[in-house]
C-alpha cells in the first residue's frame, strides 16, 4: 500500500481522516480483531494500528485477502462504524490515487477526492469477497471513478490555435478489441491469445482469476500474453495492419492464407518493434495504474 498520508483540508479524504481519527481515539476505540486473519498478530488491535502494519509490513497475497474480507464484512454487517474504519485503513492507498489523478488538474481536487471514496466505497459494499486478490478491486473501482471526472472536463476549454481541420490520428488508432480480431483472424495470434489481451488489458478481469479457473499458473499466462502483445505490436511497426502485407501494406490475395507474407519488392521499413510494443502496452493500460519511466516518442514510429 503506498505511504501518501497528506490530505487536502476540506476534501472528502481529509474528513473521512477525521472521522477515523475519532473513532480510534480514547477512552472506547473501534477494535479490530485480527485473530481470524493468518499472518497478523493474534489479538485485538484498534484501525488506526492495524493501518500502521498494513502500511509498513508486507504480507503475502492470503493474509492481505483475509484481512480485507473481514474488514468489508464489518463494514457490510455491523454498521456505519466499521464502514470508516474501513475507509480509515485504506485512506493512505486512496490519498495517493487521488493525488496521482488530480495532478495537473488541480482545480477538480475536491471532485476526484469525493469520486475515489465513493468508487471504493461502493465496491466495498458489492464486490464479491470469495475472489482473489480482493484488495485490488475497491483500488481500481476508486482509481476509475476518479480518472472519470477528469475525462468528463477535459474538452471543457480548448486551445485557441487548435485546428478545425481533420487530422490522422495516432497510431495505433481504432478500438484495440478490433485490432485484437483482426490479428486473431489473420493469424498472428490465436483467438484465445486475443481474449485473454482483451480480458486482463481492458476489462476488469484479473489474470489469477483466470488462471484458478485454467487450471494453470498466472505466470504462465502472463509468459502467453506477452509473447502475443509482441506479435500484434511486431505487425503494427512493420506497418501491416493485420490482413495486409508486411512490406508494402497491400491488402491479401483472397486465394492467399491472410498469415503468409506477400515476397514484393518494397523494402521494408526500418523501425524498432520495441517502440510499437510500448506503445500498444500503453493503449491496453490506459486509465490503469501503470506509469512508465519514459513517453514513446514519435522518431520511433513507422514510417512508410
Amino acid at each position: 500500500m503506498p505511504t501518501t498520508t497528506s490530505f487536502r483540508p476540506g476534501g472528502a479524504l481529509g474528513q473521512a481522516e477525521k472521522a477515523f481519527e475519532l473513532l480510534t481515539c480514547e477512552p472506547e476505540p473501534l477494535s479490530f480483531d485480527a485473530r481470524p486473519v493468518p499472518g497478523l498478530s493474534d489479538k485485538t488491535m484498534p484501525p488506526d494500528q492495524l493501518r500502521k502494519l498494513v502500511l509498513f509490513e508486507r504480507y503475502d497475497s492470503e493474509t492481505t485477502d483475509a484481512l480485507w474480507r473481514q474488514l468489508a464484512l464489518h463494514a457490510r454487517e455491523w454498521g456505519q462504524a466499521w464502514v470508516v474504519g474501513a475507509i480509515g485503513v485504506a485512506l493512505p492507498a486512496l490519498t495517493h490515487l487521488a493525488a496521482k489523478i488530480s495532478r495537473g488538474h488541480t482545480r477538480h481536487a475536491a471532485d476526484v477526492d469525493s469520486e475515489v471514496l465513493a468508487g471504493f466505497l461502493a465496491a466495498l459494499r458489492t464486490a464479491d469477497l470469495d475472489t482473489p486478490r480482493l484488495w485490488l478491486r475497491p483500488c481500481w473501482a476508486a482509481w476509475r471513478a476518479g480518472v472519470a471526472v477528469i475525462k468528463a472536463h477535459d474538452t471543457e476549454e480548448l486551445p485557441l490555435d487548435l485546428s478545425s481541420g481533420s487530422r490522422t490520428p495516432k497510431m495505433p488508432y481504432g478500438h484495440p478489441d478490433l485490432l485484437l480480431g483482426r490479428a486473431a483472424a489473420a493469424g498472428l495470434i490465436s483467438g484465445e491469445a486475443a481474449e485473454l489481451i482483451s480480458a486482463t488489458r481492458f476489462g476488469d478481469t484479473l489474470i489469477e482469476q483466470l488462471a484458478a479457473e485454467q487450471g494453470v499458473t498466472a505466470s504462465a499466462l502472463r509468459m502467453r500474453r506477452r509473447r502475443a502483445e509482441r506479435a500484434v505490436a511486431a505487425a503494427v511497426v512493420r506497418g501491416n495492419s493485420p490482413g495486409r502485407c508486411a512490406r508494402c501494406a497491400s491488402p491479401w490475395p483472397p486465394d492467399r492464407p491472410a498469415n503468409r507474407l506477400i515476397a514484393c519488392t518494397t523494402r521494408p521499413p526500418k523501425a524498432s518493434p520495441g517502440a510499437a510494443f510500448l506503445r500498444l502496452r500503453a493503449l491496453a493500460l490506459r486509465g490503469r495504474l501503470v506509469r512508465f519511466s519514459e513517453p514513446v516518442s514519435r522518431s520511433g514510429s513507422a514510417r512508410s
